[in-house]
């Protein structure tokens, strides 16, 4: 396995700086109301950094805008293509609209109507696909018939650095952190994420949070090379990535130290807890992480400072209220 050059703080800095106005610093909250009693494991603290309140919703944006301002003249003439469930077509729809470059989406047919209508208010060309494999094939048809570029929705330069520059800017507000709980899909946020805390704290603990019907980066650190998945069957559409990519894995092979898996009752139960509690409407990936400390890793963060990530919640009330339906 390719292990490529992790971002450093100098690189972080940079990116960071490049951005700066465009994105924001999303607040990481202390979760210490009495109304989390009983609800949260025994830890010293339990932090979340609440990037659903993200430019488009999600922590996609600093590593898009970070992928389009790499972008040669001509691959700007040429336009842009992605493929995805929701968070990052969003944020290629946000960034490519505000660069003037025009943006080719490939999602599958049931995500959630208010991503897809979100991409085309904001001038993107949208293509429904039968499920995230189509739409993974889809860019890449694209890509050879049009000549576009790719912003790939985890596996990139851009996309771990726009992580790390989060990661970066998480550590600064909440020092304390030795556990790092991630969500993951393809493998970008828990890279950059893992890097940049790795850097504030060596010994902090990384752990990746994925569903059990979609576990390729599991499968592919087990294995030492990408695997790709036969089947998904999640509800947490925006953690399906259909296969690992060799950029992100082998980031990741650097800083996750474990990777544990949730059910899909294990993030219904979490996104009522959001509900419940901080009266947040989270999608099941936003869930994800709170999902893991309160169900596999509740036994083992006794006396750790706990920290953990709101990704992004881009979901509508009637797609909310079908998912906790079951």
């Amino acid at each position: 396995m390719t292990l490529p050059t992790l971002p450093g703080p100098d690189q972080i800095a940079t990116a960071a700086a490049s951005i700066a106005g465009r994105t924001l610093r999303t607040p990481a909250l202390a979760l210490t109301s009495d109304r989390w009693r009983g609800i949260l494991p025994d830890a010293a603290s339990v932090t979340v950094k609440l990037e659903l309140f993200q430019q488009a919703g999600s922590f996609k944006a600093r590593g898009v805008l970070l992928g389009i301002e790499a972008l040669s003249a001509a691959q700007r003439a040429a336009g842009v293509v992605a493929a995805s469930g929701g968070n990052h077509a969003l944020a290629v729809s946000w960034a490519a609209q505000a660069a003037g470059v025009s943006a080719r989406i490939a999602m599958p047919a049931t995500v959630d109507p208010l991503r897809i209508d979100g991409c085309r208010t904001m001038g993107a060309e949208v293509t429904l696909c039968a499920d995230m494999p189509a739409a993974f094939a889809e860019m890449d048809r694209v890509v050879a018939q049009e000549g576009r570029a790719i912003l790939h929705p985890f596996d990139g330069a851009h996309m771990t650095l726009g992580a790390a520059v989060c990661g970066a800017e998480y550590a600064a507000q909440a020092p304390q952190i030795d556990v790092l709980v991630v969500p993951v899909g393809g493998g970008g946020l828990i890279g950059g994420l893992g890097a940049a805390f790795k850097v504030a704290n060596p010994g902090c603990t990384v752990i990746g949070v994925e569903p059990v019907g979609a576990d390729s980066l599991t499968r592919s650190l087990a294995a030492g090379h990408p695997v790709a998945l036969d089947r998904i069957a999640t509800i947490a559409d925006s953690l399906s990535a259909p296969r690992a990519m060799p950029y992100s894995l082998g980031v990741a092979a650097q800083v996750v130290d474990r990777m544990v898996h949730v059910t899909d009752d294990q993030m219904r139960a979490a996104m009522g807890h959001y509900m419940d509690v901080l009266r947040l409407m989270a999608e099941p990936a936003c869930a994800a992480s709170l999902a893991a400390i309160c169900g596999p890793l509740r036994d083992d963060l006794a006396g750790r400072h706990v920290g953990i990530i709101a990704c992004g919640s881009n979901i509508s009330v009637a797609r909310f209220a079908a998912v906790m339906a079951g």
